[in-house]
């Protein structure tokens, strides 16, 4: 049994959190929202979609000074709030505490270790969940594909080894690798196709792909950004962007993506270190990328409507 703090426990978090403490581990799910905390102490948190349906019952609490030193914290947080959370770690943090932030996007990792340093830490990218919440106190996900981490620097340690065990005895699916820049960016030309498409569109992401005036534009953006980093020399190990990303979303058709999920809940979105990212990637490589250049304006455009405590 592990003893694990989930800063963050929104769609995916919850899915985090339920999991691992039906796989027998001790798990605290943190979060602000504190209707859906109450809820999880109340009823337990109910999982259900891909995986099956259960109740499962992690500790709950919106404040960190609850839990102690763990042995795992994961920052499940929004990209914009992985500061603040990092923050809030270090009263969890000892002196053999693995930090795994995962997010959409580029750029989350080295803001954490800019608060609690480089060692430590360690990278997870997930993809094919498409997750969601119905009610407090209970979320659903649609697939259950993949979860790849490495260290932040260097190769896979045997820390982390065992932290993948941990997750894979939850019954995720879990890959290690000693390049995780290779995988983010993976994952990131994925978040790149369908995430502000499908923000601007209302569609799903199967939906995206069977349009054809969606598709242009989401394939445009996940293609401008694989030209990105192949001019940056990351290894890519894909060939084809345009095929990758159609395999991988025709996996998850009914998933909406969280940038929608935000959009319809009248949330900030993540859009400037997903779409809104490609542009200066693109620029470092003297190349242009003009399908994230619009798309990112309007996902922006529809954050500007917020109140400005959103």
């Amino acid at each position: 049994m592990s003893k694990i703090a989930i800063l963050g426990t929104g769609a995916m978090g919850s899915v985090y959190a339920g999991l691992l403490a039906d796989a027998g581990n001790e798990v605290w799910a943190v979060d602000t929202w504190a209707e859906h905390i109450e809820a999880i102490r109340r009823n337990g948190l109910r999982v259900e979609g891909a995986s099956g349906d259960r109740v499962a019952h992690p500790h709950a609490t919106t404040d960190v000074s609850d839990i102690g030193d763990c042995e795992l914290v994961v920052i499940a947080t929004k990209a914009r709030d992985v500061v603040e959370a990092a923050a809030s770690a270090k009263h969890l943090v000892g002196d053999n505490t693995t930090v795994l932030t995962i997010q959409n996007g580029l750029g989350s990792a080295e803001r954490i270790a800019g608060v609690l340093g480089r060692t430590g830490v360690a990278v997870g990218i997930v993809g094919g969940f498409g997750a969601s919440i119905p009610e407090p106190g209970h979320v659903r996900h649609e697939g259950w594909e993949m979860l790849h981490m490495g260290e932040l620097d260097g190769p896979v340690s045997p820390t982390l080894a065992g932290i993948a065990s941990v997750w894979s005895d939850a019954g995720f699916r879990v890959s290690t690798y000693d390049d995780i820049e290779l995988m983010v960016w993976e994952k990131f030309i994925c978040n790149v196709c369908f995430s502000g498409t499908c923000a601007v569109t209302g569609l799903t992401i199967g939906e995206v792909i069977a349009d054809e005036q969606a598709w242009k534009i989401a394939s445009g953006c996940a293609t401008e950004a694989w030209n990105a980093a192949r001019a940056q020399g990351i290894g890519l190990t894909m060939d084809d962007p345009v095929e990758y990303v159609r395999t991988f979303g025709s996996a998850i058709p009914d998933a909406r993506p969280s940038m929608l999920l935000d959009v319809l809940a009248g949330r900030p979105t993540e859009i400037d270190v997903i779409n809104g990212a490609v542009p200066e990637q693109a620029e470092r490589a003297g190349l242009r990328a003009p399908y994230n250049e619009v798309v990112a304006a309007l996902v922006r455009r529809l954050d500007a409507r917020l109140p400005r405590s959103a």
